[in-house]
C-alpha cells in the first residue's frame, strides 16, 4: 500500500492508475481514492426530520460542529471532536450530513492515518488505525488542514544531500535546483510566502526529475484534491518542501512544482470556505429546528 502511495512521487513521469490507493468500504466513509472528475458542491441528501428525531446524540454533535466551525479562525490549532463513542445509527446521521468532499489525505508513519474532508470544507473525517485495519482513533477536526500535517508532515526531516561529485548520466540541471531548494529551505520562516520553483518550465530530463526524486526523498503525507482539477501534494523527507502536480481530466500532468513552505495553499481551506461551510451548515440544521450561537 505504502509503494502505491509514494511511487508517483518518486518516479515523476509516470501518471495514471495504480499510483494511489485503493478506495475502502467503511461506514460509508471513503477515505481516500482517486481524484477523478472534478466535482461541484452537491447539498447532502438528508434524511426527513421525523426519520432523525430520536437521534439526539447525532444532532448534537452537528450543532457542537457548528459552534466550533463559527469559533474558528483558519491558521489556529484544530478543533478536535470526538466521535468514538456515538452508536451506528447516530454516526450515520453525522456523515450523511458531512458526506465526502474533494481533499482526502494519508499519513503513513508511526501509524497510519486516513482522512477525508466532508463536503463542507474545514470540517475532516480523521481516522487511526492499526496495521491490522482496527480503529484506534475516530475523530472529526475542525482546521483549515488537518493537525497531523502541520505536526508530522517534517518531523522527520534530514538535510538535503547537495554533494554534486558523482552524478548520474544525464542528469543535467537537477544539481542548481537542489543548490536553490537547499537555500530556500534553510532561509524559510513561519509566515514567508511559498519559493515556487515550476519545473514544467525547465529543461530538465527524466534524469534530472529522478535524481531531485531520489535526493529529495519521500515524506509520510499525501494530499489528493479533487478542487483544483485533480491535484496530489506530496511531502518530501526534506524540510518544509513538497512536491506538488496538476493533472487534467484524463490523468496527464499538465503543471508539476515544488514549493518550500509549511503546508501549501492548495491544500488548505480558505477563510472565504471556512465562512461558506458554516453558513451551509447552519441551514442544514435549521432544517431540523437546531440553531448553534455563534462562538465568535
Amino acid at each position: 500500500m505504502t509503494d502505491k502511495i509514494y511511487a508517483n512521487l518518486l518516479d515523476i513521469p509516470v501518471v495514471g492508475p495504480g499510483s494511489q490507493p485503493a478506495e475502502e468500504d467503511d461506514d460509508n466513509f471513503d477515505f481516500i481514492g482517486s481524484p477523478g472528475e472534478m466535482p461541484v458542491f452537491r447539498p447532502p441528501v438528508l434524511p426527513e426530520p421525523e426519520e432523525v428525531q430520536d437521534l439526539r446524540e447525532g444532532m448534537a454533535m452537528l450543532t457542537q460542529l457548528l459552534a466550533s466551525l463559527e469559533g474558528y479562525r483558519a491558521g489556529e490549532p484544530a478543533v478536535v471532536v470526538d466521535i468514538s463513542q456515538l452508536d451506528p445509527d447516530n454516526i450515520d446521521l453525522v456523515n450523511q450530513v458531512l458526506n465526502e468532499g474533494e481533499v482526502s489525505v494519508v499519513y503513513e508513519g508511526d501509524t497510519r492515518v486516513q482522512i477525508q474532508e466532508s463536503v463542507l470544507t474545514g470540517i475532516w473525517r480523521v481516522r487511526t488505525t492499526a496495521p491490522d485495519g482496527e480503529i484506534l482513533n475516530d475523530v472529526i477536526e475542525i482546521a483549515d488542514i488537518p493537525s497531523i500535517v502541520t505536526q508530522k508532515a517534517f518531523a522527520e526531516a534530514s538535510a538535503l544531500d547537495t554533494d554534486m561529485s558523482a552524478l548520474p548520466p544525464g542528469v543535467l540541471n537537477a544539481p542548481s535546483l537542489l543548490v536553490e531548494i537547499d537555500e530556500k529551505m534553510r532561509e524559510w520562516q513561519p509566515g514567508d510566502p511559498p519559493h515556487v520553483i515550476n519545473l514544467t518550465l525547465l529543461p530538465l530530463s527524466p534524469e534530472d526529475l529522478t535524481f531531485l526524486g531520489a535526493r529529495l526523498g519521500v515524506g509520510p503525507v499525501t494530499v489528493l484534491s479533487r478542487g483544483y482539477g485533480n491535484c496530489r501534494v506530496g511531502s518530501t523527507a526534506k524540510q518544509n518542501v513538497w512536491w506538488v502536480k496538476f493533472y487534467n481530466s484524463e490523468d496527464s500532468l499538465i503543471l508539476n512544482t515544488i514549493e518550500i513552505v509549511d503546508v501549501p495553499e492548495v491544500a488548505k481551506a480558505a477563510p472565504e470556505d471556512l465562512a461558506d461551510s458554516a453558513e451551509r451548515l447552519r441551514e442544514i440544521l435549521q432544517v431540523y429546528g437546531l440553531e448553534a450561537p455563534s462562538a465568535g
